[in-house]
């Protein structure tokens, strides 16, 4: 995966990093985690995106250049991990909500809790973060110059198997259908509509 396969709008992206994989090395040991469930966020033209109002210190990493990652503290309690997209100064980054463990689960585990079940292990984006070991000093990794957190391709993923629907907990632009996931999938996290939600023009 190079820069110019990420160097789109987040919601062509975002259904294409399914089935990419996120690794992270680290003196523990590694971790590698198959991508099952994103979520695109479209910068200033997107309500819900951290970018909606332009630039600040916070989401600086957003404006680009692609193939960065962008981290943040969701409700100050869990590290969300996304992956900026689209072209250098547009704010557009893919939420990675939901994966599957293919190596270092031991270690996933152990981030996690030791009676975390396999499916669970890196489901929901917070859960994700913290089996792969993720947290505030990776925002602006660059994930193509082979950093101790990289991603890199999977097995393609079919078409068939790729659902899309709206984004989960979010109270604005929540019933755009910007979240792509595998069906069937037991990694997937859950669908939760946020109480504060409201209708909006669909995207």
């Amino acid at each position: 995966m190079n820069v110019e396969d990420l160097a789109h709008p987040a919601e062509e992206v975002a259904s294409k990093l399914l089935g990419a994989i996120l690794t992270h090395e680290t003196p523990e040991g590694t971790v590698r985690i198959t991508i099952t469930e994103t979520e695109a966020y479209s910068g200033a033209a997107d309500p819900a995106s951290h970018a909606y109002r332009g630039r600040t210190p916070r989401n600086a990493v957003m404006f680009g250049p692609a193939g960065r990652l962008y981290v943040y503290r969701s409700h100050g309690l869990h590290w969300c991990a996304n992956i900026v997209t689209g072209a250098d100064g547009i704010a557009t980054a893919v939420l990675i909500r939901a994966g599957r463990v293919i190596e270092g689960e031991d270690l996933a585990r152990k981030r996690r809790g030791s009676k975390v079940e396999s499916p669970r292990l890196a489901r929901g984006p917070g859960n994700f973060c913290q089996a792969l070991g993720i947290t505030a000093e990776h925002n602006g990794t660059d994930l193509l110059t082979g950093a101790s957190v990289a991603l890199s391709e999977g097995e393609p993923v079919p078409a068939a198997l790729i659902r899309v629907g709206p984004r989960v907990g979010v109270s604005k632009a929540h019933d755009w259908q910007h979240r792509f996931y595998l069906a069937g999938d037991p990694t997937v996290s859950a669908y939760r509509l946020s109480p504060r939600a409201k209708p909006s023009a669909g995207a």
